[in-house]
């Protein structure tokens, strides 16, 4: 019968490198970008941000080919949608990564107790959210900018790209703009309501909630034709059409906005954006500030 024994009793301590506090959030940083990615975890984890990701850039992809292999006589006038239009292809990914994804990278750490080790660490609970916003916010400006800078590469494919290196300057100015109000926006939102509870699928109910019901009260309330027609600058409380509309206003192309918010304007929804990505991020701080952690 074989017997344990214990062949080392000594605490031994960190001789390696130490980092400060930046050193410490570049690694929550990395850490929650894999984790929120599926990556170094089970398969049926990475579907959900492989969906996302599909699904924002095999259209552009498509059109990229389109516009390599129609010759130009036979290429339709209307072949490739308008910058800001392709965000209807990029918004149901958004809302299943803000809804399913994001709020794992703070639920999953209160729930473990993993949130007591990392304020245990030079991190505060200030840097400590700057880190996971910054790591949801990093994902998600990728599927809003990715897919939009190859739609740049299909618009010169046709000849219908811009029309000089300071044109291609604005236009990519544009894209990064637009990709990065809508990225704040949706991490802002995801954190807030993620900050409240410790249960991952009660804060993607909760956010799936938010998303519809303020786009469905709001398109009710301001629809001219059979809804009460009242003020579309009530535009401002519809979490889904309010980033895409301030889209529309920073690519120009305000005539496409369907109606009733043809008539909001680009202050208005700018304003809005701001406000609500200040009021979510300040939420989020308040709240975190109140958890009781043991480390």
């Amino acid at each position: 019968m074989s017997t344990a024994r214990i062949v080392d009793r000594s605490y031994r301590p960190y001789e390696g490198a130490r980092g400060g506090v930046g050193s410490s959030m570049l690694t929550v940083l990395v850490h929650s970008i894999q984790r929120s990615l599926g990556i170094k975890r089970t398969i049926w984890q990475k579907v959900l941000p492989a969906f996302t990701i599909a699904i924002s850039f095999i259209p552009a992809i498509v059109y990229i080919g389109l516009a390599a292999l129609i010759p130009a006589e036979s290429r339709p006038d209307e072949l490739l949608p308008s910058y800001a239009e392709y965000y209807g292809f990029i918004t149901t990914g958004l809302v299943v990564f803000t809804s399913f994804v994001a709020p794992e990278v703070l639920c999953t750490d209160r729930r473990t107790g993993m949130l007591g080790l990392y304020l245990a660490s030079p991190l505060d609970r200030n840097t400590y959210l700057v880190s996971k916003g910054a790591a949801v916010a990093s994902v998600l400006a990728v599927v809003t900018t990715g897919p939009q800078l190859l739609m740049l590469v299909a618009y010169a494919l046709t000849g219908d790209g811009p029309g000089g290196p300071l044109d291609y300057l604005v236009v990519v100015l544009r894209i990064v703009s637009a990709g990065l109000a809508v990225s704040a926006l949706y991490t802002a939102l995801s954190l807030a309501v993620s900050s409240f509870t410790a249960r991952r699928a009660a804060a993607s109910a909760t956010i799936i909630l938010m998303l519809l019901t303020s786009a469905i009260f709001v398109s009710a309330l301001t629809e001219p034709d059979g809804g009460a027609g009242w003020s579309p600058n009530l535009l401002v409380f519809d979490f889904i059409t309010l980033p895409l509309a301030l889209v529309f206003h920073i690519f120009g192309e305000e005539e496409l906005i369907d109606r009733p918010y043809d008539d909001v304007s680009f202050s208005v929804v700018l304003l809005a954006t701001l406000a609500w990505i200040v009021v979510f991020a300040a939420l989020t701080r308040w709240r975190y500030q109140r958890i009781t952690v043991t480390r």
